[in-house]
């Protein structure tokens, strides 16, 4: 009996993990700011909108200081934030997404911010990718000592709003134009 190759192409896909920001990622990370600002962002108050505000300029050199100052604020955090974990959602070399995990909640958080956001670079979206990083990072926020993460989202996100509720998230109410999700981080 002989074996012969299938007919139709072979390919290895790599499944999407979180991982530290690195410089390593530069090339990727930055095309996908700039698709957020195809798409208007820069302008808000997310933490995409900070970065592309504060970081993005011409060259690479700009990555190894927001990388540096992202570590950094693991444990020491800039005036008038807490300290949070920001790690990276990425398949290969490829950006994918960021998720931040804020290690305690401020008044502001606890109203509108919450302890975890993240966001999907707009060429991923629709494809799974907010609700698996989420679900990788709930268990860094139990290590974080998290029992319970609060997340929020616009009202009128429905696509955070299923993606968090995927995750276990449980309505607690609306303040504003935001709905306030508790999520727990480690499975029963």
């Amino acid at each position: 009996m002989r074996l012969r190759p299938a007919d139709r192409s072979f390919s290895v896909e790599t499944v999407p993990e979180l991982i530290d920001p690195t410089v390593r990622l530069t090339a990727s990370f930055t095309e996908a700011l700039h698709e957020f600002i195809a798409e208007g962002g820069g302008t808000g108050d997310s933490g995409t909108d900070s970065i592309i505000r504060n970081y993005l300029r011409p060259g690479d050199e700009w990555a190894a200081e927001y990388v540096a100052d992202v570590l950094a604020w693991r444990t020491t955090a800039p005036p008038g934030f807490v300290p949070f974990t920001t790690l990276w959602w990425v398949d290969g070399d490829t950006y994918l997404g960021r998720l931040a995990i804020r290690h305690v909640l401020n008044a502001h958080l606890l109203d509108v911010g919450g302890h975890i956001g993240y966001d999907v670079r707009p060429s991923a979206r629709r494809r799974g990718h907010a609700t698996a990083m989420l679900a990788a990072g709930l268990p860094v926020a139990a290590a974080l000592g998290i029992e319970k993460a609060l997340l929020t989202c616009d009202a009128d996100n429905t696509a955070s709003r299923k993606v968090i509720e995927h995750n276990g998230g449980v309505l607690e109410d609306r303040r504003g134009d935001k709905l306030r999700f508790w999520v727990p981080t480690a499975a029963d």
